[in-house]
């Protein structure tokens, strides 16, 4: 009888071939106007997919050093990220669904529900004008912020033992991980609300992970494509994070595994902070000049 972890592992290989393929195809035709591989965008993808391996998380830390160097403009990072996390990402899923037992049709129905959270919200999100994004990335950053210090505090729920949903519970849940889908698109990290979300309603704490991972992994891609179809994503900072993340993927899973975090943590928490309010500053400026535009038009 086949197992049926080796199924999604097989699917999740598919949808990863079928990713790297479409987005080798696009890029191609997009490359003489990017330039070569920068050497700093692959450092930026090894740090990052490195830190977040071990649990800090990618998508916070990524946005703000694209904002603060001035790396990426503001309407194509949610697209980046997306993009260029998708590989590193489907990495630590291959490497740690394995580890983890859950319920399969929990699994694989909080995937299903993220996925279809990240194809409605690539989307809505890729269209959006700067001052939107600006905004939403904002609002974004700050509530990372929150999940970082609850992390760093240990104020996450406790939790329970079960590693299954059933009936009403299931329905939610997946109803909670579309919407943690969709929100992925516009720049917030799902691992810390995908685990508040599993102890809350009583499930083991440890099945988050395979839960959480396997959810981006599969979602990442399919968000991907869309960002890269309607060229909403800057290709040499995404190629940076794919080729760097994912030896520092393999890096920090087999050799460091782990490393006191807690000064790395409050660190990243002050330095998201400072960069969600020049995000809504921005938006708001950017807000009065529009209206102010307006009111000469309208004379």
């Amino acid at each position: 009888m086949t197992n049926p972890k080796a199924l999604l592992i097989g699917a999740l290989l598919l949808v990863t071939v079928l990713f790297t393929w479409r987005w080798v195809l696009l890029a191609r035709r997009a490359r003489s106007a990017e330039g070569a591989l920068s050497p700093l965008h692959a450092a930026i993808g090894f740090g990052t997919n490195f830190f977040d391996t071990l649990g800090i998380g990618s998508f916070a830390t990524t946005t703000t050093i694209y904002r603060l160097w001035r790396l990426v403009s503001d309407q194509q990072i949610p697209g980046t990220l997306n993009v260029g996390h998708a590989l590193p990402t489907v990495a630590q899923a291959l490497i740690y669904t394995t580890i983890v037992e859950v319920d399969f049709r929990t699994l694989v129905l909080l995937i299903l529900s993220a996925v279809g959270g990240s194809w409605i919200g690539a989307a809505i999100v890729s269209g959006l004008p700067r001052r939107t994004i600006q905004h939403g990335m904002g609002v974004a950053l700050l509530a990372a912020a929150i999940l970082m210090v609850m992390t760093a505090l240990d104020r996450f729920p406790g939790g329970g033992t079960a590693t299954a949903l059933t009936g009403g519970w299931l329905v939610l849940a997946c109803g909670v991980n579309f919407v943690l889908g969709a929100l992925m698109t516009l720049g917030i990290g799902l691992y810390a609300p995908c685990m508040i979300m599993v102890s809350l309603f009583g499930m083991n704490p440890t099945v988050a992970f395979p839960i959480m991972m396997g959810s981006c992994a599969f979602l990442m891609p399919v968000a991907g494509v869309e960002f890269i179809a309607r060229k909403r994503y800057d290709l040499k900072a995404a190629l940076g994070l794919a080729l760097g993340g994912i030896p520092a993927v393999l890096l920090a899973a087999y050799i460091v595994r782990s490393l006191p975090l807690t000064y790395v943590r409050w660190l990243v928490v002050v330095v998201v902070i400072y960069t969600a309010t020049m995000l809504l500053r921005s938006s708001k400026a950017e807000s009065a000049t529009e209206s102010v535009d307006e009111a000469r038009r309208a004379h």
